[in-house]
């Protein structure tokens, strides 16, 4: 491989790390709203259900559902985000040993 290769290859990578910051914060974003959206329909069904509290837990609940798997995917979308991040960092690090290792070949 040319270190002409292996430069081009770190300059993609560190724009696509750039491009996995922006979406980090937006799912970071949608993560906290899908939160407030939860926490907001359960409380709401809690508040107008009848019954002992162990009823209106269940029943606010079964109501929350759709909010928390909307919830459930917005983190499930952070942690592939953060993984994918992870990935690009490790993969820097590995073409920033070889273009070492190549410099000190070429000596």
């Amino acid at each position: 491989m040319l270190i002409h290769d292996l430069q081009t290859q770190i300059a993609e990578l560190i724009q696509e790390n750039q491009k996995g910051t922006n979406a980090l914060f937006e799912a970071e974003r949608a993560l906290a709203e899908a939160e407030y959206e939860l926490d907001t329909v359960e409380q709401k069904a809690f508040i107008k259900a009848q019954g002992t509290v162990a009823d209106r837990n269940a029943l606010s609940r079964l109501e929350a559902a759709d909010a928390r798997l909307q919830r459930d995917l917005r983190r499930a979308e952070l942690n592939r985000i953060k993984t994918k991040i992870k990935g690009i960092e490790t993969a820097l690090m590995a073409l920033g040993t070889q273009v070492k290792l190549m410099g000190v070949e070429g000596r």
